[in-house]
């Protein structure tokens, strides 16, 4: 599976290496950290392993056998402690739900590569780059809920933080070396406010299905009561949705409106078990969406043709900005960011600090440009 020979990981399972470990993390300065959840095995994921790595060991650390993960709070909060991770987004969604745990002094290494312009930003890619070392990608999919996890799966895990402090410093040195080092900053501290109680389960919402808004009203409410349908199953067999039936089997279903099991067989994707377990409960479903009233797709307002002049500025700004640094778009100015300048208009340099609070040192950078290119769209 590696191209490297590395110690084994200490798998902590009960109570007193547990707190032992935890009173080792709060001493050091620099932890690297990830997760493993089951997404693809059940109706509600959780987060079913958390790697840790110092210097000198590699930790994993088994949250189902463990009743308290709440000392953990007091690590991840601490500002004198570095966390690193690579794609920190997901894991810190994850810590929140699962656990309550926010995260402070954050060093993200996949945000960190795309500031500095890496062609190949996901860690495999990265490892074997900088370290020589190859990641059997076969195990991404793993079911990470089992017990207990194979030696294979363990060692797998152990990959993911073995590398990153080190992965750290050589990518702080060339953020450093590139003055990037204070926008690398801006977007940890952001992402590190990502709310991981706002991802509640959304499975009945019928919009989320590519293809939804394509349909006619009616159909659209037939693709509804499918979507309860099928979260209903779901979550008394505890299986993810799609391992039910497919988002596109449900779309060619509404389409089609079935009204009887011949017709249904017909519908692309339809397997003959799939049938005898869940036909008479698509037929079910169909007709209660063919009786239910007419369903409209959410209308988000177009916004005034003034935002989208100034829009289309900023845009255009951005990229030759970023053409300048060598960077992504984004990196000069995230999305979010660029439309609510586009929204507020701000008009003078403090009403610009008030939008971009979160990035105090782009407004330094570039808040004289950003300011005239608002003023002045036309131009861009």
């Amino acid at each position: 599976m590696i191209s490297a020979h590395l110690a084994d990981p200490i798998l902590i399972t009960r109570p007193g290496p547990w707190q032992r470990l935890v009173e080792e993390l709060s001493r050091e300065p620099i932890i690297a950290v990830d997760t493993e959840s089951n997404s693809l095995y059940a109706y509600q994921e959780r987060v079913c392993l958390i790697q840790f790595s110092i210097p000198k060991h590699d930790f994993l650390v088994d949250p189902l056998s463990l009743e308290d993960l709440s000392p953990l709070k007091k690590v991840f909060q601490a500002p004198q402690i570095e966390k690193v991770f690579h794609a920190a987004e997901y894991d810190l969604i994850c810590l929140e739900r699962d656990f309550s745990i926010r995260c402070s002094n954050l060093f993200d290494t996949m945000i960190a590569a795309r500031i500095l312009g890496w062609d190949a930003i996901g860690l495999g890619s990265i490892l074997e780059a900088q370290f020589g070392v190859r990641v059997d990608k076969r195990y991404q999919r793993a079911n990470w809920g089992q017990r207990p996890l194979p030696n294979h799966l363990l060692s797998y895990a152990q990959l993911d933080t073995h590398y990153l402090i080190p992965l750290r410093q050589h990518i702080y040195d060339a953020l450093q070396e590139k003055g990037l080092w204070p926008l690398a900053v801006e977007d940890f501290n952001r992402m590190s406010l990502v709310d991981g109680r706002s991802n509640g389960n959304k499975a009945e919402d019928c919009w989320r299905v590519t293809g939804a808004s394509d349909l006619l009203p009616q159909n659209a409410a037939v693709l509804k009561e499918l979507c309860r349908y099928r979260d209903q199953v779901a979550r008394s067999s505890n299986r993810p949705l799609f391992k039910v039936i497919g988002d596109k089997t449900l779309l060619d279903i509404a389409a089609q409106c079935p009204r009887n099991v011949e017709e249904l067989a017909r519908v692309d994707g339809m397997t003959e078990g799939q049938i005898i377990r869940h036909g008479k409960g698509l037929l079910a479903a169909v007709e209660r969406g063919l009786e239910a009233e007419p369903l409209y797709p959410p209308r988000n307002p177009r916004p005034d043709e003034r935002v989208l002049e100034r829009l289309e500025a900023l845009r255009i700004w951005r990229k030759n900005t970023a053409r300048k640094l060598g960077v992504n778009s984004d990196v000069v100015l995230p999305r979010d960011l660029l439309y609510a300048v586009a929204v507020q208009n701000p008009c003078c340099y403090e009403d610009l600090e008030n939008v971009l609070h979160q990035v105090p040192w782009r407004v330094e950078h570039f808040g004289g440009e950003i300011l005239d290119t608002v003023r002045n769209p036309q131009r861009g």
